[in-house]
């Protein structure tokens, strides 16, 4: 059984390695794009729309609700980011009900990947709202012996999100690899809609730690 997806190798050479991961979550980004495109070019503003546009306004309008519970209350500025970070993590596990396919996100250096976009992301959008003085200034408040703290304080955050995914998301899959091997088919069914059920909640979770962490930066 493999411990992470990095470990099926498709092209290597050199330093140049094409494996499952890669491959896996190009793959999710491109059906991700396609499908977007195919859904949206065809919007209507109407009365009556189609149940596909119904189930689109309903996806975006939750994620918009959560993001301003969170404190961030411009919600339009932060959707593109937070939302294609839900929907990237959520595709990724709504997909292991395949029998061959393993979640990028059970790989360290994917859920490292997404902990450091969230990394940038976070002074990326306090410059846009405040300008990059404020944003400076907020690194000596209240007193400038503050500043090495706040730098450690992005940089172990940032850590933790990637640990945490990587952590939650990698032990779902041994279990399940597991109990593949040792148990009948019927209790493996059981424990792959109890997978998607905790991978779905990671998303989330994930995405609302994001949310926080720029909310937090946005409120200073």
């Amino acid at each position: 059984m493999r411990i992470s997806p990095d470990e099926m190798v498709f092209f290597e050479y050199d330093f140049v390695k094409l494996n499952f991961t890669i491959v896996s979550t190009w793959t999710i980004m491109l059906f991700m794009v396609i499908g977007s495109v195919c859904i949206s070019r065809k919007l209507v503003v109407a009365t009556k729309i189609q149940r596909w546009q119904c189930i689109l306004e309903m996806i975006v309008t939750g994620i918009k609700d959560q993001i301003e519970e969170v404190g961030l209350h411009k919600a339009k500025t932060y959707i593109g980011f937070l939302g294609t970070l839900f929907l990237f993590l959520f595709v990724s596990n709504l997909l292991t009900i395949l029998p061959i396919y393993e979640p990028p996100t059970s790989s360290l250096s994917t859920t490292a990947a997404l902990a450091v976009s969230v990394f940038f992301a976070v002074p990326v959008f306090n410059i846009l709202e405040h300008g990059i003085l404020n944003y400076l200034k907020s690194y000596v408040k209240p007193i400038p012996i503050m500043l090495p703290f706040h730098i450690i304080s992005e940089f172990s955050r940032t850590l933790a999100l990637a640990v945490r995914l990587f952590g939650n998301m990698m032990s779902g899959v041994i279990i399940l690899g597991i109990l593949i091997t040792i148990t009948p088919f019927v209790f493996p069914i059981v424990m792959t809609a109890f997978g998607l059920l905790t991978g779905s909640v990671q998303s989330y979770i994930f995405t609302i730690l994001a949310s926080v962490f720029i909310a937090a930066a946005a409120n200073e």
